[in-house]
């Protein structure tokens, strides 16, 4: 008699297939999500729980209970418009000044040098290398040798207008410079998502100029990134505090310090209001980006343009 052998039940897993059959591959299970709610929740509260407590300790007064008085003197105190201001028109203008220097370079680079990608990519990576105390010592430098020397020229009034109160150019430029990495990586991203040479040929084909191909063809192409670039610069602007102290100017963020010593609640409300006024113009520039690069653009290259 041939021996018996207890075998053990079988499972859905270890159901024999039929002959010839295929074997069926097992379901992946689910992983569970647990961790990544716990990072999440943590990350949360690691920026949230200090905001909020800044919020309570501005507007709970112990034995007066909850007012505001600390926000209405801050934005009825001398100098908050006008820095506030002041700092909006100066990231305005360093984001225009920085599109218009490096879009065109990195667009002749694309198309016409790529060999030349190394030397523009250093260059524009300088900033991060030099500080800015060194860069504003230049700049103090350069400010105080150009009248003693070119009072007889033209170009005194230059000097004198770059650093004019209202309207301070210079740091307009310095700002330029330091938003220069930034803004040279966020377009070299797009430029390298986008087929520019193919698109440049086909408008040129067409009979489009230069300016129509760059403004009509690629740009359109280009928004996420240009977005990207100016929410990157307007962070920028609206925290320097370094160049903007020791050149003497007054922006938002040189008031926020000034202000702050006076009183220790106003200077709790300033830190609140300055970070929930930075969010919501970087919300609002990356809604415009986001919005921007979900719209397919228009075909530019069946038109002509002599």
């Amino acid at each position: 008699m041939a021996a018996m052998t207890p075998t053990l039940p079988q499972t859905d897993d270890d159901a024999v297939t039929a002959p010839g059959a295929r074997p069926t591959a097992r379901r992946p299970r689910p992983r569970p999500r647990i961790w990544r709610g716990a990072v999440l929740g943590l990350a949360a509260a690691y920026f949230l729980v200090p905001l909020v407590a800044s919020f309570v300790f501005t507007v709970h007064v112990p034995g007066q209970g909850v007012t505001f008085e600390a926000y209405t003197e801050l934005l009825a105190a001398e100098g908050f418009t006008e820095s506030l201001l002041l700092s909006l028109g100066l990231a305005a203008a360093t984001i225009a000044l920085s599109l218009l220097l490096a879009v065109p370079a990195l667009v002749a680079v694309r198309i016409g040098s790529p060999r030349l990608r190394p030397v523009v990519e250093v260059v524009c990576m300088l900033p991060l290398v030099v500080p800015p105390i060194a860069l504003v010592t230049g700049i103090t430098t350069v400010l105080r040798w150009g009248p003693e020397h070119l009072s007889r020229t033209p170009l005194y009034q230059t000097f004198i207008a770059v650093q004019n109160e209202r309207f301070p150019f210079v740091l307009v430029l310095a700002y330029t410079v330091l938003a220069l990495p930034f803004v040279y990586r966020s377009l070299d991203a797009g430029l390298r998502a986008v087929d520019v040479p193919t698109l440049t040929e086909a408008a040129r084909s067409c009979g489009a100029s230069w300016p129509y191909v760059v403004l009509r063809v690629l740009l359109p192409n280009l928004r996420a990134s240009l977005a990207g670039a100016a929410f990157l610069t307007l962070a920028l602007v609206l925290g320097e505090f370094t160049i903007a102290s020791l050149l003497g100017f007054r922006p938002f963020a040189v008031w926020i310090v000034t202000i702050s010593g006076a009183q220790a609640r106003m200077s709790v409300a300033v830190s609140v209001l300055s970070l929930l006024i930075t969010w919501l113009l970087l919300l609002l520039l990356s809604r415009a980006g986001t919005n921007a690069s979900g719209a397919s653009p228009a075909p530019t290259t069946s038109r002509k343009e002599s």
